[in-house]
């Protein structure tokens, strides 16, 4: 399978490092699974802006600090710029996605659904856009966008780091990607608490050995300190994960 992400974005040389380092760089250039390939193609909004001077933006009506991204140009950029440039026969053959205040807050119960069922299916091809200045115009989102999702509650100079940040921790949980398929179980979140203490050469460290009972090779010991563990780390790091539980 073939699943081709779009990303409309005024700065495409942003997600150049993104692309060469790491599992995700390889997840996103196709290398690291045969059964699902991954394309990523960008789309410089500023191409499809009608002016001679390139601008994407312009001043708010009502008044107030800052530009907003014009609806035409976006517009131009979804149709002609992904729509008609990758053969998609209607806008219904991908999923829309903007990065943005209102969305759902991205946790790791979210990259892992969105990992599995939409970077994962084949159903639709994926559109990820990349706001700047003080936002959209609201009639582009309202029509065209099909989901929001927030990577926290603050505020960046533009989606782009949101977007790699969804996309590095959701394609994990795409089936083949990562080598050792526990690998993602056994990380922080998964059960609701922080991960265990890890420990490797040299056993002794400026004076500091490695847990004994790492060393002993019990395995079922090792499960149990090393739920202890998370427990302890837990309410010493993010006593908040524990409110609930």
């Amino acid at each position: 399978m073939i699943k081709r992400i779009w990303i409309l974005t005024l700065f495409p040389e942003m997600f150049k490092p993104f692309l060469e380092c790491g599992i995700a760089g390889q997840a996103f250039r196709g290398e690291r699974s045969d059964s699902i390939k991954f394309e990523m193609l960008f789309v410089n909004i500023r191409d499809y802006s009608q002016n001679k001077y390139k601008s994407v933006d312009d001043s708010p009506f009502g008044g107030g600090p800052g530009m907003v991204m014009r609806a035409d140009v976006l517009k131009e950029a979804l149709v002609k710029g992904v729509q008609e440039a990758g053969g998609y026969d209607s806008l219904d053959n991908l999923h829309v996605i903007y990065a943005a205040p209102r969305g759902k807050v991205w946790n790791n119960k979210i990259a892992r659904e969105f990992g599995i069922n939409i970077l994962g299916s084949n159903e639709q091809d994926v559109v990820l856009i990349a706001g700047r200045y003080e936002g959209i115009d609201e009639r582009f989102l309202s029509k065209y966008v099909d989901d929001f999702f927030s990577i926290g509650d603050y505020v960046l100079t533009g989606g782009e780091i949101a977007i790699m940040a969804m996309l590095d921790s959701a394609v994990r949980f795409v089936p083949g990607i990562l080598g050792n398929k526990l690998s993602a179980a056994d990380d922080s979140f998964e059960d609701g608490l922080i991960e265990s203490p890890q420990y490797t050469k040299p056993r002794d460290f400026e004076g500091m050995e490695v847990p004994q009972i790492l060393l002993d090779g019990h395995h079922k010991k090792i499960q149990e300190w090393q739920h202890q563990q998370k427990l302890m780390m837990t309410q010493k790091w993010r006593p908040d994960l524990l409110i609930f539980k």
